[in-house]
């Protein structure tokens, strides 16, 4: 009797490596989403070893939040992490090269390293003035501000909503706080929402210098031309919120950007150099289309970041980016807020809330954001956005 060998040999499973260049709100929800395919191997890239919800930095620097969250609580368990910052993409190798002198080879990579702070042309800023934009400048601020005494004058230069948040938050932990705009403030929102910012301000005290442009900074004090007048601002800490640009990774891999160092993709997120880069968050500028610089953005966007990433492994076609605005909110302090309702383009619409119960709005959706990403964690696929916004145009409007 002849036995007759029926153990046949088991074809390997090709795995695909995505690496992940960070993890704020792009860059985890792409992580978490790229799971939906069991066969790809995704490892996170990250200066720092934990979630920086950027939205709470003005609370970090004033001491009355926590931005931190442990990657535990937000990223799947089989995504790999590594503490380190990318310097060089070698995209004809399909390789990153890190500051520690190790590489990480892909398969395909999700550019989402958000943005910096872009230092004005303005003599001193640089050497005098602090920043709320990133976890690093946050630390430092907050340990200057640490040194100051209640009552001691602080200038806010920049009338965005950055700009108004960290100045109500300063005034509210005690400072007397000159907000300098250089124009109107909060210029996205509507009047009847500016107004309510600018009498909410003054509750805390906050004195705003709409026309007022900084000329000058030194370590005690601010020059601002206001109507061709010279004043001069006693400041004991200068916060520059007046704008961002990406990093120079791009640029400095040789991949093609736009003015202020955004990746440029096309409307599928697909970087126009190579198919095998995606782009997500703040750090993209998408072909046609504007796209404010917001968590409400980049987590819609590293969504469909991830899902071009597993069209491309299928071998289809990713789809062109669909995604919606639906409010801009800005927190004044800790007990107040403008919420402006916008049009699904992000332009104002007409409904404002203020005060208390915009806060409450406020305080869910940053926790909103968090959430949204834990969720994808626990079911890749999960997460759900806003579509239908009709976001193509010709000319970019101006950076706050």
């Amino acid at each position: 009797m002849s036995i007759t060998d029926t153990t046949r040999e088991i074809p390997t499973v090709t795995r695909t490596r995505v690496v992940v260049l960070g993890a704020g709100y792009a860059g985890a929800m792409a992580a978490n989403r790229l799971l939906r395919n069991p066969d790809v191997d995704v490892t996170v890239v990250n200066p720092q070893p934990f979630f920086v919800q950027r939205i709470r930095l003005h609370q970090f620097v004033s001491g009355t939040g926590d931005p931190q969250v442990a990657f535990d609580d937000v990223l799947a368990d089989d995504i790999r992490v590594v503490v380190d910052t990318a310097t060089r993409i070698d995209a004809g190798a399909a390789r990153v090269h890190l500051a520690s002198g190790a590489h990480l080879d892909y398969d395909h990579l999700v550019y989402a390293i958000g943005t910096r702070h872009r230092a004005p042309e303005i003599p001193g800023a640089a050497e005098h003035a602090w920043s709320v934009s990133d976890w690093a400048a946050a630390q430092r601020l907050r340990d200057h501000l640490a040194t100051l005494d209640e009552g001691d004058p602080v200038v806010v230069v920049g009338g965005g909503l950055t700009g108004i948040e960290a100045a109500a938050e300063l005034a509210e932990r005690g400072f007397a706080v000159k907000l300098v705009c250089g124009g109107a403030i909060a210029p996205s929102v509507g009047p009847r929402a500016r107004r309510a910012t600018l009498r909410q301000l003054a509750r805390l005290g906050v004195e705003v210098v709409e026309e007022g442009r900084a000329t000058a900074v030194d370590p005690s004090r601010v020059l601002v031309d206001v109507d061709g007048v010279e004043q001069i601002l006693p400041s004991a800490a200068t916060v520059l919120t007046t704008g961002f640009v990406a990093p120079e990774l791009a640029a400095d891999s040789g991949l093609t950007t736009d003015e202020i160092g955004r990746l440029h993709t096309d409307d599928a997120l697909t970087s126009v150099d190579d198919d095998r880069i995606v782009g997500a968050g703040d750090a993209v500028a998408v072909a046609g289309m504007y796209l404010r610089m917001s968590c409400q953005a980049a987590e819609p966007l590293g969504a469909q970041a991830a899902d071009a990433v597993l069209a491309r492994i299928a071998g289809d076609r990713p789809q062109k980016v669909d995604q919606a605005f639906a409010a801009q909110c800005t927190s004044i302090g800790r007990r107040a807020a403008t919420l402006q309702f916008t049009k699904r383009d992000d332009s104002p619409a007409r409904m404002v809330a203020t005060g208390r119960l915009a806060a409450t709005a406020k305080e869910i959706a940053c926790r909103g954001t968090v959430w949204f990403i834990r969720h994808e964690a626990a079911r890749p696929g999960s997460y759900r956005w806003a579509r239908g916004g009709d976001l193509t145009t010709t000319t970019e409007p101006a950076l706050s």
